[in-house]
């Protein structure tokens, strides 16, 4: 791969574009049932240091119900108090690694992903004010991480992997360990999701 990733300049047409596709499914899942969907956003968070895009992720407490231990984006489930799935995102970044909402410059949403663990999952995309000093929850989270786009990109640092669930077979995308961590599944989808609408 020859260059650097950048932000697109019309970047923010292209998200919105994107949001106004069909809800992408979580490894092919075909059966989930929308009357089960539960709404919920995460932040796409974008940090440039040293002149270099980045996306922050999280690596969840081995306490939580859902997701314990694995990567993820910081985020939730949406409360009737967000009023929207935008402040959803900023709201979870703020209490899971405390990222102040006002540093967060949103530059819009992606398409809807359903979840086999019956959330319906907004990613919403926005560049961090960088650097700060991150507030990181233990109670959720174990701790935060970047990685640099560029890495993220490279063919050689990810696969697919097949995986049973409920009788049926799914490839699931998989990264190479970067930094102690393994970033796989639905993260790993919405990741090679927002790197392909930067470069298509």
């Amino acid at each position: 791969m020859s260059g650097s990733l950048t932000l697109p300049h019309d970047i923010v047409k292209r998200l919105k574009k994107h949001a106004e596709q069909a809800a992408l499914r979580d490894s092919g899942w075909l059966h989930l049932d929308p009357t089960r969907l539960h709404p919920a956003a995460v932040l796409v968070p974008l940090v440039c240091e040293n002149g270099q895009w980045h996306l922050l992720f999280t690596r969840r407490a081995l306490e939580l119900e859902d997701h314990s231990g694995q990567v993820s984006f910081p985020g939730g489930a949406w409360e009737e108090q967000d009023g929207d799935l935008e402040q959803t995102a900023l709201r979870e970044a703020w209490e899971e690694i405390g990222i102040n909402p006002a540093s967060v410059i949103v530059l819009g949403k992606m398409a809807r992903f359903d979840m086999v663990s019956y959330f319906q999952v907004t990613p919403v995309v926005g560049v961090v004010t960088w650097p700060q000093e991150l507030n990181v929850n233990t109670r959720e989270v174990a701790r935060a991480f970047m990685v640099p786009i560029d890495w993220l990109a490279d063919p050689h640092n990810y696969q697919s992997k097949p995986r049973q669930f409920e009788g049926q077979t799914f490839n699931i995308p998989y990264y190479n360990e970067y930094d102690g961590e393994i970033i796989w599944g639905a993260t790993a989808q919405i990741t090679q999701e927002f790197l392909r609408l930067l470069q298509n």
